[in-house]
C-alpha cells in the first residue's frame, strides 16, 4: 500500500516528530530549572546527575521488551500507550517534594518517551524506502533539536509566569494530546512476515546483541551520545555558570538556545550531508567517523580551554554532536528489515544505560571538589569533560580498527526457526 509523500508527512512523520519534540523538552528541562530544584528540594550536583539520568535508566531498561513489542504490535499502538505513562510521570513530577519522588516520576517519564526515536524509526522503515531512512531519520531528529531549543529560553520565560510544577502539568497535557494524535492519525501496516513466538523474538534480540558489527559501532555511539545528551540535557547549564563564568540565568538560557539551535540544524543537515557525500562516493561510515572526530576535539576544547570562545564552542558542540545519529540507520540497515525494532532498541539499550551511568558519574566527578560560592569548582568539569574526550578517542580507534560484519547467516537461520 503506497501513500503520497504529503500523506506520509502528515500521518506518519508529524505525530512521531511531535512526540520526539516533547521528549527533548523533558530531557533538557533540568538544565534550566536546576537552580529551583536546588532551592526547593535541596539537590546537590550528584543528586542532579542522578535525577536527570533516571530518565535514561528507565528508558534503557525497557528497550529489549520495546523492540519485541514494536516488531510485534507496531509503532502506533505502542507509542500511544507509552504517552499515557509519560503524562502520569509529568503529573507525579509536579507533585513531588523529595528526591526519591522526583526520581520515580522522571523514571516514569523516561518509560513514556522510551519509544520516541525507536517507534519513529520503526515507522520510517515501514513506510519509507531504504535509501531515504538516513534522510528521514535526520529530519526526525530535527524535531528533537527543536525540543531542545524549547527547553532553553522558552522554558526560562515560562518560569516567569509559571512555577516549575505548573510547567510539568502543561507537559502532561501535551503528552495526552500526543497520545490522541497518534491513535487517530497513524495508519497501521501489518508485518511482512509472521511475528512468531515471543521466545523466538527475544532470541533474535540476543543474536543482535552479540553481533560483531553491532559491537564495532556501539562503544563509540554510547560514549558520544553520553557526551552529547548528557551535556545538552544537563551539564551545559552548570558548566556555563561555574566554568564559563556566566552567572545570569537568562544569558545561560540564551547560550543553551544557540547550542540546541545548532543541534537542530545539525540533525536536519546530517541526512542531507550523508546523502550528498554518498552520491560522491564517500561511505556513510567514513563521513560519520570524520564528523565524530571533530566533535571529540570540541569536547576537548570545553575540557581544557573553557575560557576560549565558550559560546562558539557550545554551538559547534551542538551542531557536530547531532551528526553521529547517522550510525543508527547504518546498524539497522545491516540486518533484515523485519528485525528493525529489535535492532534499534538493542542499540538504544546500551546507549541509554551508558547515558544513565555516565551522567550520574559526571555529577560525582564534579562534586569531588569543594563547592564555590556560586556553585561547583571549575576543575571538576575539566576532569569530567576530559574523561569524555579520552573515552571517545579510544572508542573511535576501536571502530576504525575492528573488522566486524553482520551475522546474516545466523539471523537467517534463527529467523527460520522463530
Amino acid at each position: 500500500m503506497t501513500k503520497s509523500p504529503m500523506t506520509l508527512f502528515l500521518r506518519v512523520f508529524l505525530p512521531f516528530a511531535f512526540v520526539y519534540f516533547l521528549s527533548y523538552i523533558v530531557r533538557g528541562v533540568n538544565a534550566v530549572i536546576f537552580p529551583f530544584l536546588e532551592r526547593d528540594i535541596g539537590l546537590t550536583a550528584a543528586d542532579l546527575g542522578l535525577l536527570t539520568s533516571a530518565f535514561f535508566l528507565f528508558f534503557a531498561a525497557c528497550q529489549p521488551l520495546l523492540g519485541v513489542a514494536l516488531d510485534r504490535y507496531g509503532p502506533r499502538r505502542l507509542q500511544t500507550a507509552l504517552m499515557a505513562a509519560a503524562a502520569a510521570g509529568a503529573i507525579l513530577f509536579a507533585l513531588s517534594t523529595s528526591l526519591p519522588e522526583l526520581i520515580l516520576a522522571r523514571g516514569l517519564i523516561g518509560l513514556g518517551f522510551a519509544g520516541g526515536l525507536m517507534a519513529a524509526m520503526k515507522a520510517i522503515t515501514l513506510w519509507y524506502p531504504r535509501e531515504r531512512w538516513g534522510l528521514i531519520t535526520g529530519f526526525h531528529m530535527m524535531a528533537g533539536g527543536a525540543g531542545s531549543m524549547a527547553a532553553t529560553v522558552p522554558v526560562e520565560w515560562s518560569l516567569s509566569v509559571l512555577s516549575w510544577q505548573g510547567l510539568f502539568f502543561w507537559i502532561a497535557g501535551c503528552a495526552v494530546f500526543a497520545a490522541a494524535w497518534l491513535f487517530v492519525a497513524v495508519p497501521e501496516r501489518p508485518p511482512a512476515t509472521p511475528p512468531g513466538t515471543l521466545r523466538g523474538q527475544f532470541r533474535i534480540t540476543g543474536i543482535i546483541l552479540v553481533d560483531s558489527y553491532y559491537w564495532r559501532i556501539q562503544p563509540l555511539l554510547c560514549i558520544q551520545q553520553l557526551a552529547f545528551i548528557g551535556c545538552i540535557t544537563l551539564w551545559i547549564g552548570p558548566w556555563l555558570r561555574d566554568a564559563g563564568g556566566v552567572s545570569d540565568i537568562g544569558e545561560r538560557a540564551n547560550i543553551q538556545l544557540y547550542a540546541t539551535a545548532a543541534s537542530t540544524v545539525g540533525f536536519a543537515a546530517s541526512g542531507l550531508i550523508a546523502d550528498a557525500l554518498r552520491k560522491r562516493g564517500v561511505p556513510d561510515l567514513l563521513s560519520a567517523n570524520l564528523v565524530t572526530l571533530m566533535f571529540i576535539l570540541v569536547t576537548g576544547w570545553l575540557a581544557f580551554l573553557p575560557h576560549t570562545a565558550p559560546t562558539f564552542a557550545w554551538i559547534l558542540f551542538g551542531f557536530l554532536g547531532a551528526y553521529p545519529i547517522q550510525y543508527f540507520p547504518l546498524v539497522i540497515a545491516a540486518f533484515p528489515q523485519h528485525y528493525s525494532g529489535r535492532v534499534s532498541t538493542g542499540v538504544n539499550l546500551l546507549v541509554f544505560t551508558t547515558v544513565f551511568a555516565g551522567q550520574w558519574a559526571m555529577g560525582k566527578v564534579v562534586g569531588l571538589w569543594p563547592a564555590t560560592a556560586s556553585g561547583y569548582a571549575a576543575d571538576g568539569y575539566s576532569w569530567a569533560f576530559g574523561a569524555l574526550f579520552i573515552l571517545q578517542l579510544a572508542a573511535l580507534a576501536w571502530l576504525v580498527m575492528s573488522p566486524g560484519r553482520p551475522m546474516y547467516r545466523a539471523l537467517a537461520a534463527e529467523g527460520s526457526t522463530r
